[in-house]
């Protein structure tokens, strides 16, 4: 078995794994770095372009792991592509909102390749991809190319329980399993069940690791984040303030809506409209649309007919009061410039009685991750648009979080028992506590971490 690290960079960035087994070849995800821009947001596909490709899987829809499947096509134009049947549901929409992000980017950040793929061409392709269902093993390889008399290996989905449509892909070859967890969360989220990966047995495991750098406290748990979350939320409706929560568009806008819409209809808050932006409309839509088909909780509870949703364009974000506790649920989770969560932070960073909450990971790189670490009264660089700007609001941090744990993950890599664990989809810090972690728990597993372009032979 040979694998290639496609990542351009050692940090959580454009998720791709090239992987050969019996002589065939699959690449696992397609994404995009989301702290670059143009053809450096992509993965190293130079490296291997002069090979055949048979198929490509995708553990599920977000940018860092499908932004860049157009490309991905251009190189390997044979290749089949692989998902969850949910993530057949999310892929097209996803696509095509990253042409528009880009054209605005390029007319707005002057980036010259933009768009890296156009409408026509996400339209053109969609023909190529094919829906699985969760627990099914299906053939990936070209039929015509039997290797040594093996029959075509097999690829199955496992709901990964992190965003709709989430999977860890079990790759089957003759002689060998890989087994890729994707994003993995293994604790009940408020929509989603936990990740379905019981039984799974794999000689190598490529495992995320995304919160090794995070301890969680053992008294810690989603039901007392949610109540600090309750009482924060009133602390600033009482002073006349008003509340932004950062989301990714896909997942987090999900499962922070649901538990506003059970934390009204409880009455623990009171019934008020949320503010949301377009695309975080069309997902929740999605999860409404699709909620026979999901591993989740609150199977009958349809957000868009619980919650008043009140979608904000940008003229009206402009000039809508902050006051009276208003709850903004707006993407982007990092608050990339050029985003309704940034615009709207710009606005409410020097104002005491504004608060803005976060309910999952900021890069520190980016401006929501530069905002978590500012300290009250600190002058920091906000963004490049925004410039130099003085905290006062409120900043809290809330963990519901939708990646698994780090202990969590060590421990799988216990029930898993691979021979090899390759770790990736982290930061330098969060890899490396994991495999200290692997080495001293499991003394007999081989722990790499491979860096941008490695390739391994396992």
């Amino acid at each position: 078995m040979r694998i290639v690290n496609l990542n351009p960079s050692s940090d959580i960035g454009a998720s791709a794994w090239f992987v050969e087994i019996d002589g065939h070849r699959i690449l696992l995800d397609a994404g995009t770095h989301p702290k670059r821009g143009g053809l450096r947001s992509l993965p190293q596909y130079g490296l291997v372009k002069d090979e055949s490709l048979d198929a490509i899987a995708i553990s599920h829809c977000h940018h860092d792991h499908v932004g860049s499947l157009p490309m991905a096509l251009r190189h390997f134009p044979e290749a089949r592509v692989f998902m969850s049947e949910l993530s057949y549901f999310l892929v097209e929409r996803v696509l095509h909102n990253s042409v528009n992000v880009m054209m605005r980017q390029r007319e707005e950040l002057g980036i010259s390749e933009y768009p890296l793929y156009t409408h026509r061409e996400v339209d053109d392709l969609a023909h190529l991809f094919q829906g699985c269902k969760y627990n099914r093993e299906i053939p990936w390889a070209t039929q015509h190319k039997p290797h040594a008399g093996f029959p075509p290996p097999t690829l199955e989905f496992y709901d990964a329980g992190h965003a709709l449509g989430s999977a860890g892909i079990m790759v089957r070859g003759s002689k060998q399993t890989f087994f890729y967890t994707g994003d993995v969360c293994f604790q009940d989220q408020t929509i989603l069940k936990g990740a379905r990966f019981e039984d799974i047995a794999a000689d190598v495991l490529l495992l995320e690791t995304t919160r090794g750098n995070r301890d969680v406290p053992q008294d810690l748990t989603r039901e007392s984040e949610v109540e600090r979350l309750v009482e924060a939320i009133h602390t600033v409706t009482d002073q006349k303030g008003a509340i932004l929560i950062p989301v990714f568009a896909l997942g987090r806008t999900q499962e922070i809506l649901a538990q506003l819409a059970l934390l009204m209809h409880s009455e623990k808050l009171r019934k008020q409209p949320v503010y949301i932006g377009g695309l975080g409309r069309v997902f929740t839509e999605i999860y409404d649309l699709e909620a026979h088909r999901a591993h989740r909780q609150h199977t009958n509870l349809m957000l868009t007919e619980a919650l008043n949703l009140i979608v904000l364009d940008r003229k009206k974000l402009e000039k809508i009061k902050l006051s009276g506790g208003r709850l903004f649920v707006l993407t982007a989770g990092m608050m990339s410039e050029k985003t309704a969560a940034h615009d709207l932070a710009v606005r409410m960073i020097g104002d005491e009685k504004q608060a803005i909450f976060f309910v999952g990971y900021a890069d520190p790189e980016t401006p929501g991750g530069r905002l978590k670490a500012a300290n009250h009264g600190e002058t920091f660089h906000f963004s490049d648009s925004a410039g130099d700007l003085t905290r006062r609001c409120r900043i809290e941090d809330f963990d519901l979080t939708a990646h698994a744990n780090r202990d969590e993950l060590v421990d799988f890599v216990g029930r898993v028992s691979p021979r090899t664990v390759l770790l990736g989809h982290g930061d330098d810090d969060s890899r490396q506590w994991v495999e200290e972690q692997i080495r001293a728990r499991f003394p007999k597993i081989k722990v790499f971490q491979p860096g941008p372009g490695e390739s391994l032979k396992v």
